[in-house]
Protein backbone atom coordinates (compact mmCIF):
# COMPACT_ATOMS: atom_id res chain seq x y z
CA UNK A 1 0.00 0.00 0.00
CA UNK A 2 1.33 3.43 -0.97
CA UNK A 3 0.71 6.45 1.22
CA UNK A 4 1.15 10.21 0.97
CA UNK A 5 0.54 12.67 3.80
CA UNK A 6 -0.13 16.40 3.73
CA UNK A 7 -0.12 18.64 6.80
CA UNK A 8 -1.71 21.90 7.89
CA UNK A 9 -2.91 23.38 11.16
CA UNK A 10 -6.02 25.00 12.58
CA UNK A 11 -6.63 27.16 15.64
CA UNK A 12 -10.02 26.77 17.34
CA UNK A 13 -11.82 27.46 20.60
CA UNK A 14 -14.36 25.20 22.27
CA UNK A 15 -15.65 23.86 25.56
CA UNK A 16 -16.96 20.49 26.68
CA UNK A 17 -20.22 19.55 28.34
CA UNK A 18 -19.47 16.71 30.78
CA UNK A 19 -17.77 16.40 34.15
CA UNK A 20 -15.43 13.92 32.44
CA UNK A 21 -13.54 16.90 30.99
CA UNK A 22 -12.82 18.69 34.27
CA UNK A 23 -11.47 22.21 33.66
CA UNK A 24 -11.83 21.75 29.87
CA UNK A 25 -15.55 22.33 30.39
CA UNK A 26 -14.61 26.01 30.32
CA UNK A 27 -13.92 27.73 27.02
CA UNK A 28 -10.34 27.08 25.89
CA UNK A 29 -8.29 27.15 22.72
CA UNK A 30 -6.43 24.49 20.79
CA UNK A 31 -4.04 24.54 17.88
CA UNK A 32 -4.16 21.27 16.00
CA UNK A 33 -1.54 20.06 13.57
CA UNK A 34 -3.61 18.14 11.02
CA UNK A 35 -2.18 15.28 8.95
CA UNK A 36 -4.18 13.63 6.19
CA UNK A 37 -2.71 10.40 4.86
CA UNK A 38 -4.02 9.13 1.52
CA UNK A 39 -3.56 5.45 0.60
CA UNK A 40 -3.80 3.40 -2.56
CA UNK A 41 -2.68 -0.06 -3.61
CA UNK A 42 -1.18 1.05 -6.93
CA UNK A 43 0.13 4.40 -8.10
CA UNK A 44 -1.87 6.33 -10.68
CA UNK A 45 -0.79 6.83 -14.31
CA UNK A 46 1.60 9.60 -13.19
CA UNK A 47 3.09 7.40 -10.43
CA UNK A 48 1.35 9.40 -7.71
CA UNK A 49 -0.79 8.51 -4.73
CA UNK A 50 -2.40 11.94 -5.07
CA UNK A 51 -1.28 15.38 -6.21
CA UNK A 52 0.34 17.02 -3.17
CA UNK A 53 -0.66 20.51 -4.23
CA UNK A 54 -4.32 19.63 -4.75
CA UNK A 55 -4.45 17.69 -1.47
CA UNK A 56 -2.82 20.56 0.44
CA UNK A 57 -5.18 23.15 -1.01
CA UNK A 58 -8.26 21.07 -0.29
CA UNK A 59 -7.17 20.42 3.30
CA UNK A 60 -6.74 24.18 3.74
CA UNK A 61 -10.25 24.70 2.33
CA UNK A 62 -11.76 22.06 4.64
CA UNK A 63 -10.11 23.61 7.71
CA UNK A 64 -11.03 27.23 6.81
CA UNK A 65 -14.58 27.15 8.28
CA UNK A 66 -13.13 25.99 11.62
CA UNK A 67 -10.19 28.39 11.82
CA UNK A 68 -10.29 31.00 14.59
CA UNK A 69 -13.85 29.96 15.44
CA UNK A 70 -15.53 28.97 18.67
CA UNK A 71 -16.85 25.56 17.66
CA UNK A 72 -19.55 25.82 20.33
CA UNK A 73 -21.18 28.52 18.17
CA UNK A 74 -21.28 26.54 14.91
CA UNK A 75 -24.71 25.01 14.14
CA UNK A 76 -23.22 21.75 12.81
CA UNK A 77 -21.63 21.08 16.22
CA UNK A 78 -24.58 22.04 18.42
CA UNK A 79 -24.78 19.68 21.39
CA UNK A 80 -21.54 17.88 20.47
CA UNK A 81 -18.35 17.56 22.49
CA UNK A 82 -15.90 18.54 19.75
CA UNK A 83 -13.12 16.30 21.02
CA UNK A 84 -9.96 15.69 19.04
CA UNK A 85 -11.37 12.32 17.99
CA UNK A 86 -14.68 13.84 16.89
CA UNK A 87 -12.92 16.52 14.84
CA UNK A 88 -10.69 13.92 13.16
CA UNK A 89 -13.85 12.19 11.87
CA UNK A 90 -15.39 15.51 10.84
CA UNK A 91 -12.32 16.39 8.76
CA UNK A 92 -12.19 12.86 7.31
CA UNK A 93 -15.81 13.13 6.18
CA UNK A 94 -15.22 16.57 4.63
CA UNK A 95 -12.11 15.40 2.77
CA UNK A 96 -13.94 12.26 1.57
CA UNK A 97 -16.76 14.46 0.25
CA UNK A 98 -14.19 16.60 -1.58
CA UNK A 99 -12.70 13.48 -3.17
CA UNK A 100 -16.15 12.25 -4.30
CA UNK A 101 -16.88 15.72 -5.72
CA UNK A 102 -13.70 15.55 -7.84
CA UNK A 103 -11.93 18.42 -6.06
CA UNK A 104 -8.70 16.40 -5.81
CA UNK A 105 -8.74 15.23 -9.43
CA UNK A 106 -10.11 12.19 -11.19
CA UNK A 107 -7.35 9.83 -10.07
CA UNK A 108 -8.21 10.56 -6.41
CA UNK A 109 -11.30 8.43 -7.00
CA UNK A 110 -8.88 5.46 -7.02
CA UNK A 111 -7.78 6.03 -3.43
CA UNK A 112 -8.36 3.05 -1.16
CA UNK A 113 -8.30 4.79 2.20
CA UNK A 114 -7.47 7.84 4.22
CA UNK A 115 -6.37 8.61 7.77
CA UNK A 116 -6.81 11.98 9.50
CA UNK A 117 -4.68 12.67 12.56
CA UNK A 118 -5.03 15.72 14.78
CA UNK A 119 -1.98 16.40 16.94
CA UNK A 120 -3.26 18.19 20.03
CA UNK A 121 0.23 18.49 21.47
CA UNK A 122 3.64 16.88 21.19
CA UNK A 123 2.43 14.10 23.52
CA UNK A 124 -1.21 13.52 22.49
CA UNK A 125 -3.06 13.02 19.21
CA UNK A 126 -6.09 11.22 17.81
CA UNK A 127 -6.97 9.77 14.42
CA UNK A 128 -9.83 8.53 12.32
CA UNK A 129 -9.25 6.27 9.35
CA UNK A 130 -11.45 4.54 6.88
CA UNK A 131 -11.83 3.22 3.37
CA UNK A 132 -12.90 5.39 0.47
Amino acid sequence: MYALTVRDHVMIAHSFNSPTFGPAQRLHGATYVVDVEFRRAELDADNLVIDIGAASEELKAVLAPLAYRNLDELPEFKGENTTTEFLARHIFDAMAASIRAGKLGETALGLAGMKVTLHESHIAWASYEGTL
